[in-house]
């Protein structure tokens, strides 16, 4: 029944889109538009919530429990762990964003501050620090902490609907099917649009290096291999697809970030890593709960809100898949993986290339302003072709773009094979071609159609009903979490008197 609703949405949304994508485009802006002005706060205040519980559960005596049975040992390696995650969650938002994000900030900054000037060069990077660190690791943490813990502690489905099970409330587990089918719908249309945005940036990427023209087509034919591709990873199974993918391209983009470090203004990356840290963490709640109600400028909600939201959007697929890979590490080992680890790597990455993209548009005159305001897809190959090796550099760059796309893919193939199979951890095959051909059919027939643009705002707008669903399971993952470990707690001061019982004796 829950597949069937998922599936009637999901079908009812793509068809609107082909009949008239103009028409959905404006319902959904609109709508878009109505929920960021008036539930702004509420995100804002739900997303920091969600950082304090993350570093609340690591830091305090709850962070020692485990995710399973206390002889589980993790399945996967720490670098092969963290590669998974780090590429399911964001590695390939990072590609696209890292150059131009601060370079937009550069040119259009928060209210209150001067385009153009040094301010707003320092604010470009602080809100890029911000946009990509604590705050969106902390959402998926939180749900795959949830996911986890009843998991492989509970023995519950690995179902967004499990996680709300500690809840007292009756209202709750009769609404959980719906969470479910939130999920579903989230997912598959988050996926579907983001295949179809990376197949613009790696069709400029191929522009660039080998003249590719840019078109709808070119990237049509970029769709089909990707899912092709991702099928057949998703079907070779984690350990050995999407593993050895994830670690494979983790390494590229550190050598990646490592050429581009050498050659671009090493000191000046090294410079704007340590200043924007310093004011990222002094600015930190101020930019967590920064609203303008005197002032007419929506740059808060273009960018801030709306980002909260996508992320927000984009946590079942996120935080069910690294729920998957998680079992036999403690709670604080998940946190400091999901949240603290990718957030470091994330502000190093936005050092290098959001630095050297500020210092060639300040000091070199490169265009990397107007790139920005042309194609945003271009901008990093713009920047590339003013280094040296630029060309392999725009090679590299667009293989890690490819392969990102690929374990985003195959990653969420498994998560919707996993809730259309009621909880099966390991989905049939023929289950998982299924859905990656359909994810490719929405994203193909709506980039053809002009429609692609709107799904990506309709999935946002399906992260406000999903905030509160989020919001419930960080309740029963907090109560979960303190009783299993009041129940721990007494049976280890159950043993320590049953010795000392014995030592008297």
């Amino acid at each position: 029944m829950q597949l069937l609703v998922s599936a009637a949405i999901i079908a009812s949304v793509v068809i609107w889109g082909l009949i008239s994508p103009a028409t959905l485009g404006s319902f959904f802006n609109t709508l878009l538009a109505d929920v960021t002005r008036t539930f702004g706060w509420f995100y804002l205040w739900v997303v920091l919530g969600l950082v304090g519980l993350a570093i609340f559960l690591a830091v305090t005596r709850y962070g020692n429990l485990k995710l399973g049975d206390e002889d589980d040992e993790p399945e996967f390696s720490v670098g092969a762990w963290f590669a998974m995650l780090f590429a399911a969650g964001m590695g390939i938002g990072l590609v696209f964003w890292g150059v131009s994000e601060p370079v937009s900030h550069y040119m259009k900054p928060p209210p209150g501050i001067a385009p153009g000037t040094p301010e707003a060069a320092n604010a470009a990077m602080r809100y890029a620090f911000f946009h990509w660190g604590f705050h969106p690791w902390a959402i998926y943490g939180i749900v795959g902490l949830a996911i986890s813990f009843f998991r492989f502690r509970r023995k519950a489905l690995p179902l967004v609907s499990s996680a709300t099970e500690a809840l007292p409330w009756r209202f709750v587990q009769r609404l959980s099917p719906l969470f479910n089918v939130l999920a579903v719908v989230a997912t598959a249309f988050g996926v579907a649009a983001s295949l179809g945005m990376g197949a613009t940036q790696i069709n400029s990427g191929l522009n660039a290096a080998f003249g590719l023209p840019v078109g709808p087509w070119p990237q049509s034919i970029i769709i089909v291999v990707t899912a092709t591709l991702f099928i057949l990873s998703a079907v070779t199974g984690v350990e050995r697809g999407v593993k050895w993918l994830s670690i494979g391209n983790l390494w590229l983009a550190g050598a990646l970030a490592l050429v581009v470090l050498c050659l671009g203004p090493t000191i000046a990356i090294v410079d704007t890593l340590t200043t924007t840290l310093g004011s990222y963490i002094s600015e930190f709640v101020r930019m967590s709960l920064r609203m303008s109600p005197f002032r007419e400028n929506s740059w808060i909600g273009d960018w801030t809100i709306f980002y909260w939201a996508w992320w927000l959007a984009w946590s079942p697929f996120v935080g069910l898949f690294i729920a998957r890979v998680s079992r036999g590490r403690t709670v604080r080992q998940f946190l400091a993986g999901t949240v603290l680890a990718p957030s470091l790597l994330g502000f190093v990455w936005f050092s290098i290339f959001g630095g050297t993209a500020l210092n060639f548009e300040i000091f070199r005159g490169v265009p990397l302003a107007e790139a920005v305001a042309g194609n945003v897809a271009t901008t990093m190959f713009v920047m590339f072709e003013a280094m040296p090796g630029g060309l392999l550099l725009s090679i590299v760059a667009t293989v890690l773009v490819f392969v990102f796309f690929v374990t985003s893919g195959d990653s969420a193939t498994l998560v919707l094979g996993t809730m259309s199979t009621q909880g099966n951890p390991n989905p049939p095959n023929r289950v998982k071609v299924i859905w990656g051909v359909l994810v490719a059919a929405i994203a193909l027939s709506l980039l053809l159609a002009g429609g692609l643009g709107a799904v990506q705002t309709a999935t946002i707008v399906f992260a406000l009903p999903f905030s509160v669903v989020l919001l419930l399971m960080a309740v029963s993952v907090t109560l979960a979490i303190r009783q299993d470990w009041q129940a721990e707690d007494r049976r280890e001061r159950a043993l320590r008197r049953k010795m000392r019982e014995m030592v008297k004796e």
